[in-house]
């Protein structure tokens, strides 16, 4: 798995967020069982509860795309001096496509910062046990 290209196309994407109202430019990718990446971007609206975080929308784009997801990356502005990782409603999404064993990646803005790593398991650690 490169990594590298991954946190690059999370990188790429988030260049075409919709953010008119926070400007928090937040873009996403998931590498596919097939090795095709699918990109996903954070989608504002006026009505707050309609938005979307870039990783469902890559997330669910990977789903009508016929694929599954292997490795998710998410590339944000940091928050609070710190790395952004994914939501608890992203990860809720990602538990239920790819299980707790699933790889995330969080990249910096920057390509100088280092990329972290972690699973959604230890990002959600009392998450709903799914039966499949």
């Amino acid at each position: 798995m490169d990594v590298g290209a991954l946190v690059d196309a999370a990188r790429d994407a988030r260049q075409r967020s919709h953010v008119p109202y926070s400007n928090f430019r937040a873009g996403a990718a998931v590498l596919t069982r097939s090795g095709v990446m699918v990109p996903g971007v954070i989608v504002e609206n006026v009505s707050l509860g309609l938005a979307m975080c870039a990783e469902r929308v890559a997330l669910f784009s990977t789903v009508a795309s016929g694929e599954q997801p292997l490795a998710l990356a998410l590339v944000a502005p940091a928050t609070k001096g710190q790395q952004t990782w994914p939501c608890g409603a992203c990860l809720q999404v990602a538990l239920e496509l790819a299980g707790p064993g699933l790889p995330v990646f969080v990249g910096g803005v920057d390509p100088e910062v280092p990329v972290d790593s972690s699973t959604v398991a230890d990002l959600l650690p009392r998450g709903p046990k799914i039966d499949r």
